[in-house]
C-alpha cells in the first residue's frame, strides 16, 4: 500500500468479483489459463507482476518485495509448458510486471518503487533483439507505474494527474477524472476492460469511439489493485 488507508477485504465478494473478471474476458473472446495458486503468497492473485510478455518471449520477473519472489515459479512453469521462450531477471535486479507499460515498440519501465535500474537493464537486453526500445520513467506516487498510467489502443497514455510523476514523459497524455479511470486492459482494436468505479472515465473513452467493458473490482481496489493486475495477455502463440 502506498496512497490508500488499509481496510478489510471481503473475501467472498473478492472471489465473486474474480469470477466476474474472468467471465468478462471470456465474453470478449479471450481464453484464460490459470497459474497454480500460491497459497503462501497473499499477493499471488496479482499475477501481472510475475512476468513481462513480448511476442513469444516471457521475461520472468524478480519482484522487489522479498515475500513476493516465490510467486514467479508457477508462472514460469506454465509458460514453459506452453512453449514460450522463458528468461529470468537475476539478482541484483528487481522488476515487477506492473512497472512495465508497452505500446508498439516502446516499453516504459517505472523506477523508484519495486523496480531498480539493474532490472530495467536486464529487461532491455532481453527485449532489444525484438526491436523494443526500453525507457525508464519516475514512479514515486504509486506502487507501480501501471497504478498511475496505461495506454489506449492508439497509443494515448491515460492517467489520473495527482498520481502521475511527469505527464510530459509521454507524447500524448490524456488526464482521467477518476483514479480507476487510469487503468485499462486492451482486449481488441476498440475494446477496453476497465472498472465500474470509473463511470466518468468510461464515458470519456466511449466519446473517443472505444467500447468499454466494465467490471466491479472494488475489493481489489482496496489493495491498490486494478484491472491490469489480475492477468497477463498472451497475444502470440509460440
Amino acid at each position: 500500500m502506498t496512497h490508500q488507508e488499509r481496510v478489510p477485504v471481503d473475501l467472498d465478494l473478492a472471489l465473486a468479483q474474480w469470477d466476474g473478471y474472468v467471465a468478462a474476458l471470456h465474453d470478449a473472446g479471450w481464453e484464460t489459463i490459470e497459474v497454480p495458486p500460491a497459497d503462501d503468497c497473499p499477493d499471488g492473485v496479482f499475477v501481472e507482476d510475475t512476468v513481462v510478455m513480448y511476442g513469444d518471449r516471457a521475461v520472468i520477473t524478480r519482484p522487489g518485495a522479498d515475500q513476493r519472489k516465490p510467486e514467479t515459479a508457477g508462472t514460469a512453469a506454465v509458460l514453459r509448458g506452453l512453449g514460450y521462450d522463458v528468461v529470468e531477471i537475476e539478482a541484483p535486479g528487481t522488476l515487477d510486471g506492473g512497472d512495465v507499460l508497452k505500446h508498439g515498440g516502446l516499453v516504459w519501465v517505472g523506477l523508484g518503487g519495486r523496480t531498480n535500474q539493474s532490472g530495467l537493464e536486464q529487461l532491455a537486453s532481453y527485449l532489444e533483439q525484438y526491436g523494443a526500445h526500453v525507457v525508464g520513467v519516475p514512479v514515486t506516487k504509486v506502487l507501480h507505474l501501471k497504478s498511475a498510467v496505461t495506454a489506449l489502443p492508439d497509443g494515448t497514455v491515460i492517467g489520473y494527474p495527482p498520481l502521475v510523476d511527469d505527464q510530459d514523459v509521454w507524447p500524448s497524455f490524456l488526464a482521467m477524472p477518476e483514479e480507476a479511470g487510469s487503468h485499462v486492459v486492451l482486449l481488441g482494436d476498440d475494446l477496453v476492460l476497465m472498472s465500474t468505479s470509473a463511470p466518468k472515465s468510461g464515458a470519456l473513452l466511449e466519446e473517443r469511439g472505444l467500447r468499454v467493458l466494465a467490471v466491479d473490482l472494488g475489493e481489489y481496489e482496496k489493495l491498490e489493485g486494478c484491472v491490469t493486475c489480475l492477468s497477463v495477455r498472451l497475444r502470440q502463440t509460440p
